[in-house]
């Protein structure tokens, strides 16, 4: 009986009134399942003891009775004040007759960031004392009775956009700069868009939310992980990175379609722009190659996209690695702008002792003349064919400015790469708009090397990004003999710069894999005996994606920072400014793990410090 129920409700759910379509040509959408444009406006005062909010009234309203419920934002000569509550703003008019005396002594004793409540009509605003810049101006509320529910010590900052808060003060009063216009925006954005992101997967193209656990086991290769003691002696868990090998262990299990808003843990250190707790949408899917799952992606950032930004066309653009290290000097370039630059000779200059002083290089400006001479120091090391061969690669013209270095391949790439952004850097403090941003600029970065040599040892290889990860169905017989020049089915998916979603198509063979790890990455396959037993057990060919919430919801709302899309984020260091955490434990409470606290000395605590320095450095 609940079964047919419940597909009754799914049924009448999906044959509501056509809204928005989704594109033809992914698999499944081409079912064209769609969801019903006339959406419910949310009822916004139900269960609660107001009656409206601050900001829904209008015109429409004049002659009601309300209750509002709400914090004084200002008070103007105790005649006026401004409620506000999540929704708005709201004029209020202190009533001055002696009969209601009471009433005038609460909301004019009041502190401002009081809570109170206050019933009366909402009336018009007398002739010309309008104000069109509140969706709110052209009414007021008259009150007639008014309730202090809480009143409001002296704050360490005002509520007030445009008042200047250090970030420290912010998070160590983060309650209270959540009441701010820009936080309840960007939190309320996030919320919804990651309800249509979960309406979009599980009601269009039937994803299976599933949660999975966070005391988990720690896996070789990739980030740093916290440790969680056990109370077995010289057991720890510890805090899965991402839930990369469930999704995989769900695949295998049957489940074809997952997805999670998953808590993810990196013990990184101190990183300006890392949390060591953060947010991914997390998504798996069995018989899927690369397009699919980009399709996938592209449908999903279009349907969730927020209607007050510039819609996103898709599909997206795709670049190799190489092709993007080659043209950007990185593997998350920013395309909103080109190559093509107005700089002075100061900013060369500039830019050289840029180079210098962050990466101890030389780089070589060619200023190109006219008559196609090259104004420059290493010109008389160029012979004439090698000069128009580069400015036939590189289309240069007149007036060109062109940046040299030498070096290996990479570090040469990354550093011209760099330079570029300051370049950009510097135009902009000039005014030129470069990187506008209500420009949304995405890419597809593809064909990864599967193995990068460690930075320890050259000789040995590690995984580019995790050690799951196909190679290229091209490359798969260069395993046994040139692994260093195999590429993968990595994907990243880049947004202004900032690489927003990374994944790949996962190995299925459970041969391939423990070749992979034991053979050339040398890793203790028994840490990952549970994964491979279950792909000997039939899996699925399989692949997958998770998109950074908090460095997607940071450029979606033009925060500085993705600490600003994050309702308690910890500070650059890692700590919580608001409750002192991570904070110390006493000694007892240690015992039932059998661990104890080794005190570094003053020499560790200062190398230490000098390493968290470096990390907010760069």
């Amino acid at each position: 009986m609940y079964l047919r129920s419940w597909l009754s409700r799914l049924c009448r759910g999906l044959s509501s009134p056509v809204g928005r379509t989704t594109p033809p040509g992914w698999g499944s959408l081409s079912r064209n399942v769609v969801l019903s444009s006339h959406r419910r406006i949310p009822e916004l005062s139900s269960f609660v003891v107001r009656t409206n909010t601050c900001g829904e009234l209008c015109s429409s309203h004049l002659g009601q009775e309300v209750t509002l419920c709400g914090w004084i934002q200002y008070r103007r000569q105790n005649i006026f004040l401004v409620l506000r509550d999540f929704h708005g703003l709201v004029q209020v008019v202190i009533p001055q007759d002696e009969s209601s005396a009471s009433v005038k002594k609460i909301l004019c004793e009041a502190p401002l960031e009081s809570v109170v409540k206050v019933s009366g009509i909402v009336i018009s605003r007398p002739p010309g004392q309008e104000n069109p810049k509140m969706p709110t101006g052209e009414i007021e509320i008259k009150v007639k009775t008014a309730e202090l529910l809480n009143a409001c010590k002296k704050l360490p900052f005002e509520i007030k956009d445009f008042v200047k808060k250090t970030e420290a003060l912010r998070l160590q009063y983060r309650y209270l700069d959540l009441r701010s216009f820009q936080m309840q925006y960007n939190l309320r954005l996030r919320s919804e868009m990651v309800m249509k992101i979960r309406e979009y997967l599980c009601n269009l193209h039937g994803f299976v939310d599933v949660e999975t656990p966070t005391l988990f086991k720690r896996t070789p290769g990739g980030a740093k992980e916290f440790l969680v003691p056990s109370r077995e002696p010289g057991k720890f868990y510890s805090l899965p990175q991402s839930p990369q090998q469930f999704k995989q262990l769900l695949m295998v299990g049957g489940l074809d379609r997952y997805f999670q808003v998953a808590r993810c843990y990196r013990d990184e250190g101190s990183r300006p722009d890392r949390q060591p707790e953060f947010t991914q949408i997390d998504i798996e899917m069995s018989f899927v190659d690369q397009t699919g799952i980009q399709s996938l992606i592209e449908g999903l950032l279009q349907y969730s996209w927020p209607k007050d930004k510039e819609p996103i066309m898709i599909p997206f653009p795709s670049m190799t690695f190489a092709e993007a290290l080659t043209t950007y000097g990185t593997d998350k370039p920013d395309t909103r702008f080109g190559m093509k630059k107005y700089l002075k000779r100061k900013d060369i200059e500039s830019i050289r002792q840029f180079a210098t002083d962050h990466f101890n290089q030389e780089v070589l400006p060619i200023f190109l003349k006219a008559n196609r001479n090259w104004n420059s120091t290493v010109a008389k090391f160029i012979m004439e064919e090698q000069r128009l061969e580069l400015a036939r690669l590189m289309e240069t013209q007149e007036e060109d400015v062109v940046l040299l270095t030498a070096g290996e391949h990479k570090k040469a790439c990354s550093l011209l790469g760099k330079l570029r952004l300051e370049c950009a850097n510097l135009l902009e403090m000039r005014g030129v708009v470069l990187r506008d941003p209500k420009l949304f600029s995405f890419l597809w970065v593809v064909n990864f090397p599967l193995f990068l040599p460690k930075e320890e040892n050259p000789t040995e290889l590690e995984s580019a990004h995790h050690p799951f990860t196909a190679p290229h169905p091209s490359d798969i017989h260069l395993l046994y003999t040139e692994p260093k020049k195999v590429r993968s089915q990595h994907y990243d998916l880049v947004l202004n710069g900032s690489e927003i979603g990374g994944g790949s198509i996962r190995i299925h063979d459970a041969e391939l894999q423990r070749y992979i790890l034991a053979t050339l990455l040398k890793e203790d396959v028994k840490l990952l005996s549970h994964l491979l037993q279950a792909l000997d057990y039939g899996a699925p060919p399989h692949g997958g994606i998770a998109l950074g919430l908090d460095r997607l919801m940071c450029l979606v709302a033009g925060a500085p920072s993705i600490r600003d899309v994050i309702a308690f984020p910890k500070s650059f260091r890692g700590h919580d400014l608001m409750s002192n955490a991570p904070d110390s434990v006493p000694p007892e409470e240690l015992k039932p793990y059998h661990i104890q606290v080794s005190w570094p000395t003053d020499s560790e605590a200062e190398k230490s410090s000098l390493n968290q320095s470096h990390h907010l450095e760069n």
